[in-house]
């Protein structure tokens, strides 16, 4: 259950502010759904619009990893910091740009081995090698 209050459409219609940034997300995305994040962010519009604003240059705006790479990358980091909401909206946004269930099982099992490998050479306190230091 939700800590906060889900913003309805009809409440969304009086606040020209929200009204604005969900207008743009249905927008941006082609579609009329307003997922329950946006909708939970609407509780402080000046947040709600600094997050969409951002993940729009991050996720949406041009650059050099192509948009599933972006959402595989989501899913990983969701999965790290234990985000299931996240994980869910990511794997469907993923799902929807082409990945297929083989390259979803490959990402579990690439999410899985780096989170073993990371809390062995956390727990032996592993060194760096200096062949992994960039030089300045």
């Amino acid at each position: 259950m939700t800590t906060i209050r889900l913003w309805s459409d009809a409440e969304v219609e009086g606040h020209p502010a929200v009204k604005a940034v969900f207008d743009d997300i249905r927008t941006t995305r082609r579609s009329d759904f307003i997922n329950n994040f946006w909708r939970a962010l609407a509780n402080d519009p000046a947040a709600l619009a600094r997050t969409w604003d951002s993940l729009k240059a991050v996720m949406l705006a041009e650059g050099p990893l192509d948009p599933l790479t972006r959402e595989l990358i989501y899913i990983a980091v969701s999965t790290a910091n234990g985000c299931s909401y996240c994980i869910h909206s990511h794997t469907a946004a993923a799902r929807a740009k082409g990945m297929t269930d083989a390259q979803h099982l490959h990402l579990t099992a690439i999410i899985g081995m780096a989170a073993q490998t990371n809390a062995l050479v956390t727990a032996l306190q592993v060194p760096v090698d200096t062949a992994f230091l960039i030089e300045s």
